[in-house]
């Protein structure tokens, strides 16, 4: 029985490994738009000589598919820090066009596969305590399927956090976990005891307003949580902050579906810019329109 087919974004780059489905992006903010859709990639193919990316960028496209670099000559230097970016494999440019390509862009894909499946049988996400991100797809789907009923707006805000990750070789990575549970804490103080707030990756997390009045009070929602989240965190004694971007996919004028909602809400807050301490929040409505916004209760 053949193995099913692959699909690879191909980012800035005109490598190819044969046995694939390609399909091309121009850059890194508009391949993390393409994987927000419905396009179902599983993998992402990058030149990293010529694609530089910021460790969002990087983050953002390796949360919703195995990320494969190709370089000319991979030295393990390079290789070690595309990995440690986030990247599943770096391989060479020879080696992408033989069975040996072919293989390692398989295992890159099943290995993120396995990763997701062992994610999935947690309950919740086991750093957090927070529902992971199948949770969220469900509880949203139940949602969505009451609103067809009873229409009603309401909204996912997604969240992506900058600096979670130590610095240095001698950073505890304990303080990664630990950095993240404060980050769900402030989170769930933050909203009503009937939102959803789940954590969706290691750098993402959602927030569902099951219920709103207008699309203002999302808004004002995601400006105070972003304030929150700002303010400084104590980790072993050390004062740490991180900068935060956030995106907004309303219902029913976003979508209708949970998934897609999500993707959204993701490839908003993957393509905003981080606010931290020093700088105003930006509000990015579904609209794609932007203000600034005050620190309103909700």
């Amino acid at each position: 029985m053949s193995a099913p087919l692959i699909r690879l974004l191909a980012v800035a780059t005109a490598a190819r490994a044969p046995g694939f489905a390609f399909d091309e992006s121009s850059g890194w903010a508009a391949a993390i738009e393409r994987l927000g859709g419905d396009a179902g990639f599983d993998a992402v193919l990058v030149d990293g000589d010529v694609a530089p990316a910021s460790s969002a960028e990087i983050a953002a496209v390796a949360e919703r598919a195995a990320l494969v670099v190709v370089v000319v000559e991979p030295d393990a230097e390079h290789a070690v820090g595309w990995l440690r970016s986030g990247a599943d494999d770096v391989i060479g440019r020879d080696e992408l066009a033989g069975p040996v390509g072919w293989r390692r862009i398989r295992f890159a894909v099943e290995r993120r596969r396995r990763r997701e499946l062992r994610s999935s049988d947690h309950s919740t996400d086991p750093g957090t305590g927070l529902p992971h991100r199948r949770q969220l797809v469900e509880h949203l789907s139940q949602l969505l399927a009451l609103r067809e009923r009873e229409p009603a707006p309401m909204a996912l805000l997604g969240f992506r956090i900058e600096g979670l990750r130590p610095r240095g070789e001698g950073a505890e990575s304990t303080d990664f976990e630990t950095l993240r549970r404060k980050i769900a804490v402030r989170l769930r103080a933050g909203v009503r005891a009937s939102d959803v707030v789940a954590a969706v990756g290691d750098e993402t997390f959602a927030v569902l307003l099951g219920s709103i009045l207008t699309g203002a009070d999302a808004d004002r929602v995601a400006a105070k949580l972003v304030a929150a989240l700002v303010a400084p965190f104590t980790v072993a004694t050390v004062d740490r902050s991180v900068a935060v971007a956030f995106g907004i996919a309303q219902y029913p004028q976003d979508g209708r579906e949970a998934e897609r909602l999500l993707r959204r809400a993701l490839a908003l807050a993957a393509a905003a810019p981080a606010t931290s301490a020093a700088g105003p929040a930006t509000v990015r409505g579904s609209d794609g329109g932007e203000r600034a916004a005050a620190n309103d209760e909700h």
